[in-house]
């Protein structure tokens, strides 16, 4: 994988794992990204508060995700074990840094974001919806359908599932 789609997947992650958030569009119950979390973060990860709120956005979207689509797909906070290797250790590294220190503080400027990532047009979709095949992670259309899948689900305010089959 590309070192451009490991970013625009790390990006991806984080927009919309700050918009589904409960203060955003409560897709998931967890705070990860409000200004609050810092002070019980700060204290037990002093120097990877960051990559905490990271982990912990992603295992409740994970969760979410998996309890919506059937087992064995894929999908934007589950990929395959070697791209989630890739990105871990991206996100460690000053990529990491950079992407973290980029999270959106608004709605607003989240979903700006994620615009400019998507694909132009479309429908919101509600529930799973898949986007093709696994093997197409790297293709820039497979990312834009992502991110306009994400987008759209929250400006019409329902709930989609984009996923990807192996």
């Amino acid at each position: 994988m590309k070192p451009s789609d490991r970013s625009t997947l790390l990006h991806m992650r984080l927009l919309v794992g700050f918009l589904g958030e409960r203060a955003q569009c409560a897709w998931w119950p967890t705070a990860f990204y409000e200004a609050s979390s810092r002070l019980f973060l700060d204290p037990v990860f002093c120097k990877t508060s960051r990559l905490a709120q990271y982990h912990g956005v992603l295992e409740a979207a994970r969760r979410v995700h998996d309890e919506h689509l059937s087992l064995g797909s894929y999908h934007l906070f589950r990929l395959p074990e070697e791209v989630e290797q890739d990105l871990h250790t991206s996100i460690q590294s000053s990529l990491g840094d950079d992407l973290a220190s980029q999270a959106p503080q608004s709605r607003e400027t989240a979903l700006e974001a994620l615009k400019r990532m998507a694909a132009s047009g479309g429908t919101a979709s509600v529930g799973p919806t898949a986007i093709g095949s696994i093997k197409d992670l790297d293709s820039t259309d497979t990312l834009q359908a992502i991110a306009a899948a994400y987008r759209l689900a929250f400006t019409q305010d329902v709930k989609t599932y984009p996923y990807l089959v192996p």
